[in-house]
């Protein structure tokens, strides 16, 4: 299936590993040039030599999402070395395990700007040349914890699903312009974040990690974890030619894990 995706730019944020770094490969096997961020320049620089070597061009941009006067600097690179962005895939890391309450305003803040503000910031600042050109994809991956909170994972829960809220409303109003703006919704998904929320939860509750770990696999209707790189195809069709008539959605990757229809 051809995804109409070769000589695409796309801005994949916090894709140094990871889901954000399995996306920012898969774009890259389809012919789209990469820009990619995160806040280790080593580990940007190996994800970057793996893309490039697909054929395609990649940027890699030691950026803290958190500080919000480096998206204009970095974005006006971007379209230097590049070209002006056609796919914004909105990732973030996640904050630590916390309770919803008790937690100290300034820890409320300094997350709200990496995982909230920054997404919308970004993407205003790379609506206009979508529009001006009639196409855009603008994915936003999340948790699982939008739909059914995840315990110990307060600030979490709380931040991303302000995003569902977001995209949605987003969606509508650009749909005219040719822009489509989604949400993914990843399970448990086996990454360093997973296996290191399975870490704390061990921890916890003084189990083994290994048997933390057997009892949430077999919580899940697929019997496992999935892979980042299953997790990458979604968001590769979302940001495809043939995803054209796909917006306002929020889509679950998750082995079926989510109970709630």
């Amino acid at each position: 299936m051809d995804m109409g995706l070769k000589g695409k730019v796309a801005l994949v944020t916090a894709a140094s590993g990871g889901l954000g770094g399995a996306i920012a490969h898969g774009l890259g096997a389809e012919g789209v040039h990469v820009a990619i961020t995160g806040t280790k320049a080593d580990k940007l620089e190996a994800k970057a030599a793996e893309i490039r070597a697909l054929g395609v061009k990649v940027l890699p941009i030691v950026w803290d999402l958190g500080d919000l006067s480096l998206i204009e600097p970095s974005i006006a690179r971007i379209e230097a070395e590049l070209g002006p962005i056609d796919i914004l895939v909105n990732n973030t890391g996640g904050p630590p395990p916390t309770s919803a309450a008790g937690q100290a305003t300034d820890i409320w803040r300094k997350h709200f700007e990496a995982m909230v503000l920054s997404v919308l910031a970004i993407t205003d600042r790379v609506l206009p040349g979508m529009k001006a050109r009639g196409w855009g994809r603008i994915i936003t991956s999340t948790s699982m914890g939008v739909i059914v909170p995840i315990p110990n994972l307060g600030i979490s829960n709380t931040l991303r699903a302000s995003l569902v809220g977001w995209s949605k409303t987003l969606a509508t109003e650009v749909a005219k312009d040719g822009i489509t703006a989604n949400i993914l919704s990843p399970g448990r998904i086996e990454t360093d974040r997973i296996r290191a929320l399975d870490a704390a939860r061990a921890s916890r509750e003084g189990r083994p990690v290994e048997e933390v770990a057997a009892a949430s696999r077999a919580a899940i209707p697929a019997g496992r974890y999935g892979t980042p790189e299953e997790f990458a195809d979604v968001a590769v069709f979302l940001a495809s030619k043939r995803a054209a008539y796909v917006t306002g959605s929020n889509i679950r990757v998750d082995g079926g894990a989510i109970p709630n229809v």
